[in-house]
């Protein structure tokens, strides 16, 4: 076990990040096995090549450390979205989401309706943004199959409650999207069917990297549609003259060989938090989210994002009056603060790694700005 403190000295973004929802700056402990493997890759000495063989079943191993599933449930992917169009062309039957959702649920599921005419994808309206179990039952049918979820929604920083969505569903398939809660939500993964994620954002991991995660059932029900080589049965010194059929379980999810040294980075980056542990990281974030939130009501700014920690993870939502959206955003740029601006709000998302001087240059963004905003 390691220390938060610990923890976070292994990061070394510069002041001002506060865009960990879009991209988490890697780990150097990530950074330092990836150009290790690299290496490895490079001289290609006999035997060496071995490790790379090895990651596989390690970076499973390192994904079922924080989600609860077993390995054979596991597979890796090297991103969210690929997860999602493996299961969504699996599917059969009405799968309901938000008409909000990150595209990667919609466009999954729409595609996958227009390709094989076997999904419908069904639209609900969540008032203000916030997918609740409540309006999840609203919005059920006798024909609806599944729901689809984000952990945490990527506008409204909302924290979903899995266990509520999952009592009110019933024995329909709960797919859940955890990329933007992933690594820093103490999340009940496995009251869902299907959990996918990408360790780009708040695992700090890299880009070309995440996992699907199929429960037993989900295993046996979806389709392999896109099950390519790694994913199909080929004993030992067969020939490919024949098209064997797929793998059982979630191994059948894949089309080739992942990258293993992506692998090897999204492990270190999940052995590493597993070390210091989800609950610690998410206490530290609280308390910086707090922070930020207790800056934004001293500028009068509006927090529209949820305030109890229950219903947040690392997202703080800003909502000027559409007139100050401009004069806010040059603020921010001008002090050095990296953040997201959409749709007439702005985005700010900490990290264990977000510092004392972060605050204060966000301070003296928001003092900019009140000062501006008077005249």
């Amino acid at each position: 076990m390691i220390t938060i403190d610990a923890f976070r000295e292994g990061f070394s973004d510069d002041p001002g990040y506060l865009d960990f929802a879009s991209f988490g700056p890697m780990s150097r402990a990530v950074i330092d096995e990836r150009t290790a493997l690299g290496e490895i890759q490079a001289r290609a000495r006999y035997g060496a090549g071995a490790v790379f063989d090895e990651q596989d079943i390690r970076v499973r191993e390192a994904v079922r450390g924080i989600t609860g599933f077993s390995t054979e449930q596991i597979v890796f992917q090297a991103n969210a979205s690929i997860g999602l169009m493996h299961t969504m062309f699996g599917m059969s039957g009405q799968v309901l989401y938000s008409a909000r959702e990150y595209p990667s649920i919609p466009l999954s599921a729409q595609r996958a309706g227009q390709s094989l005419g076997r999904l419908d994808a069904i639209t609900l309206q969540a008032p203000g943004g916030l997918v609740t179990p409540a309006v999840v039952r609203d919005n059920l049918t006798p024909a609806t199959t599944a729901v689809a979820v984000s952990l945490v929604d990527y506008r409204t920083g909302y924290l979903a409650d899995l266990e509520g969505i999952r009592e009110v569903i019933g024995d329909r398939m709960l797919i859940v999207d955890a990329i933007q809660g992933f690594g820093v939500v103490q999340a009940p993964y496995q009251v869902a069917d299907v959990v996918v994620a990408g360790g780009q954002k708040w695992l700090r991991a890299g880009w070309g990297t995440g996992f699907l995660a199929l429960s037993d059932r989900a295993a046996t029900e979806l389709v392999p549609l896109f099950s390519g080589v790694t994913g199909t049965i080929v004993p030992m010194g067969a020939s490919y003259e024949e098209v064997p059929p797929p793998l059982q379980g979630a191994a059948a999810f894949q089309i080739t060989r992942s990258d293993p040294i992506a692998q090897a980075g999204f492990a270190t980056a999940l052995e590493r938090l597993a070390e210091v542990g989800v609950a610690e990281v998410n206490a530290a974030i609280a308390v910086t989210v707090s922070r930020i939130i207790d800056l934004a009501d001293e500028f009068a700014l509006p927090v529209v994002s949820p305030r109890a920690e229950t219903e947040r993870a690392g997202i703080v939502v800003l909502q000027p009056d559409s007139a100050q959206v401009t004069a806010l955003t040059a603020s921010l740029i001008n002090h050095g603060v990296t953040a997201t601006v959409r749709d007439g709000a702005v985005r700010l998302s900490a990290h264990v790694s977000t510092s004392e001087e972060t605050l204060e240059i966000l301070r003296g963004a928001f003092t900019s700005f009140a000062s501006s905003a008077q005249y």
